[in-house]
């Protein structure tokens, strides 16, 4: 199997748990021992104890990822969101400021708040889930984010095949079966924002899915913010849709009844959500290949670069060649 061209050393290597701790003493936060890693992989977040306090969660973000700007923006975008009483965790204002740095790592802390996967089968969470996405595109189309890149066929899509491409993942013998079917997914795309038209685009969650609500008795929060850009609406929708397509035209419903409280909804949007869920597998795929130098990466994902994934890559995207050419959940 062919293998990544380069293999820079990791950017968490050094991040050990008495650097972590030092970084929240550096911040007037001292630790009282107790540390745990969270189920993170993009950056590196971590519950720690505090002395006389009660516990937080701090992020180390990914070095190199994002422009201290850009991590300004996702900080401003939700405490503005918890200003307006929208349920989600903003950072923490420490020394007047959210975003901090400790030996060449930058981190955000915030206050830790539990809770339970969201019931997505029942209409009523789905339609209360709805509510809250829908308070936070009203927000979210308030004005655009000025350093963050927006979701599109360039960004996931033909950055994503280029990059799978260039460094030598794809198998020899598959690479040119791989190259074709991207570039019949990527017209795909393209055909589906042709007949969608003109979308407003707006402030995005960027990544909301279930995994990303918490919920408790008071009802959801939403949670991790990093992949927040300029996008289409209905990408902070489509994720919350799963099964045949008659389920998700229901789920779908229940949503919209919660949604279009607060925010009106343009149903040409449906022709997109095929094609962003090519542009997200897309994404996916060139995300692994991008962070393999990381031992979390292959620890956590044994089955990605194997002859099976890039096989099974290959007819995930025929597949959704064919979905995208069929009509959208529901007429437009």
């Amino acid at each position: 199997m062919t293998q990544p061209t380069t293999a820079p050393s990791h950017p968490f290597a050094a991040l050990d748990p008495d650097r972590v701790l030092d970084a929240l003493a550096s911040v007037g936060l001292h630790g009282d021992g107790r540390l745990l890693a969270l189920n993170s992989y993009e950056n590196r977040v971590y519950q720690v104890g505090i002395e006389d306090g009660k516990p937080v969660v701090a992020k180390f973000y990914r070095p190199e990822r994002w422009s201290d700007a850009a991590i300004l923006e996702e900080h401003a975008f939700m405490a503005e969101l918890h200003e307006r009483e929208i349920p989600v965790v903003p950072a923490q204002v420490l020394a007047g400021r959210t975003l901090h740095e400790f030996d060449g790592y930058r981190f955000a802390v915030f206050d830790r708040h539990g809770g339970r996967a969201p019931e997505l089968d029942r209409p009523e969470v789905l339609e209360w889930t709805g509510r809250f996405i829908g308070r936070i595109h009203a927000v979210g189309a308030a004005r655009p984010f000025a350093h963050r890149p927006a979701l599109d066929v360039q960004t996931f899509g033909i950055e994503s095949r280029d990059y799978l491409l260039a460094e030598g993942f794809i198998p020899p013998e598959l690479v040119e079966a791989y190259r074709s079917v991207a570039d019949q997914a990527l017209d795909g795309v393209r055909r589906c924002y042709d007949r969608a038209g003109d979308v407003a685009l707006l402030r995005l969650h960027g990544d909301c899915h279930g995994g990303n609500v918490l919920w408790t008795d008071a009802g959801p929060h939403f949670v991790d913010f990093d992949d927040a850009r300029m996008g289409p609406a209905v990408q902070d929708l489509w994720m919350m849709l799963s099964g045949e397509r008659g389920d998700m035209v229901r789920q779908l419903s229940d949503i919209l009844a919660g949604y279009e409280n607060f925010m009106e909804f343009d149903a040409r949007q449906l022709y997109l959500v095929e094609a962003l869920r090519t542009l997200r597998l897309l994404h996916y795929a060139a995300w692994l290949a991008r962070r393999w130098d990381d031992p979390a990466f292959p620890a956590a994902f044994p089955w990605f670069n194997t002859q099976r994934y890039w096989q099974d890559r290959i007819l995930e995207l025929r597949e959704q060649v064919a979905l995208m050419d069929e009509p959208p959940l529901w007429p437009v």
